[in-house]
């Protein structure tokens, strides 16, 4: 066994008193984050508020968003418009790679701010490493800034290697809470994990279901999805829930946003974890860009 077990159907997910909840995971700082949350990438602005409401509804309570997903406004009208109180929520954004370097990140933090309509960060990132811009440690020197001013309460970063975190721990003593970066069944990043692991650092999974690149098609998770009585789709997120990793799975469908909500009630198998592990094809499964040298505004 690995993960699941609570599998509950009721009313479909809208009483809260039946409702499944995400497992909390703890950062090295003391502060907790649930591993299972909801991502809006290439979700326009005036679709946000309706579907981050769809997934307040369902029981999501994390919300990854990020500047450059120009979407940072509907999120904070959803989160305005959800009845929830803001310790109920754990709300991320990501700063952009054109906004790097000390003084521009402290500005562009306020303007997220704004847009979300936050007082306070639960969590802010460095989208991504960008090493031909040579900007990173100036704004992860920022990042620790407005951590300690209190206007962020947890600190990480996106799209980071091995090579670059140990820069930016070595050159500031502070240590990323999180790095958020491709990872799926055929990139599913086990040397990049382990180093994070010995670091204290959280691994959390973009693109978690291969972007619609033929994964869930995969053979070995079909046969899985019809022996756990899961959807493909599910199998995956309970593979990475079983790793440890926080997961952001992204669908402006409401059916699709409860259907890996439910991922958290499906049970693993060991012998599942290992055949799915299986599975990774390490650099040739990239779908996204290599943090390694991408470099773009």
């Amino acid at each position: 066994m690995v993960v699941g077990g609570n599998r509950n159907k009721c009313a479909a997910l809208v009483v809260p008193a039946c409702m499944t909840t995400s497992p909390s995971l703890k950062f090295h700082d003391g502060n907790t984050i649930p591993q299972l949350g909801y991502g809006v990438w290439q979700v326009e602005d005036n679709v946000a508020e309706d579907v981050v409401g769809k997934a307040f509804k369902a029981g999501y309570r994390h919300i990854d968003t990020a500047k450059i997903y120009g979407n940072e406004s509907g999120v904070g009208r959803a989160i305005a418009a959800s009845g929830l109180s803001r310790d109920e929520m754990f709300i991320t954004t990501k700063l952009w790679n054109a906004d790097q370097g000390y003084e521009s990140t402290l500005k562009a933090f306020d303007e997220s701010m704004e847009r979300l309509g936050l007082e306070t960060l639960d969590l802010y990132l460095i989208h991504w490493l960008q090493p031909k811009q040579g900007k990173y440690m100036d704004t992860w020197k920022a990042f620790v800034e407005l951590q300690k001013q209190g206007r962020v309460k947890s600190i990480g970063v996106s799209n980071f290697t091995v090579e670059a975190l140990n820069e930016i721990i070595d050159e500031t003593g502070v240590v990323p809470v999180i790095n958020q970066v491709e990872t799926h069944p055929y990139l599913s990043q086990p040397e990049l994990r382990a180093f994070e692991a010995e670091k204290g650092i959280l691994h959390e999974s973009w693109s978690p279901l291969g972007s619609g690149k033929g994964l869930l098609d995969d053979a070995v998770l079909q046969e899985i999805s019809q022996k756990r009585d899961a959807t493909p789709a599910q199998v995956v997120l309970a593979w990475h829930l079983a790793l440890g990793n926080v997961v952001i799975p992204k669908s402006v469908t409401e059916s699709r946003i409860i259907e890996n909500w439910e991922s958290l009630d499906v049970t693993l198998e060991d012998e599942d974890i290992e055949a799915i592990n299986g599975l990774d094809k390490g650099a040739a499964g990239r779908i996204g860009a290599d943090p390694a040298t991408s470099d773009f505004a």
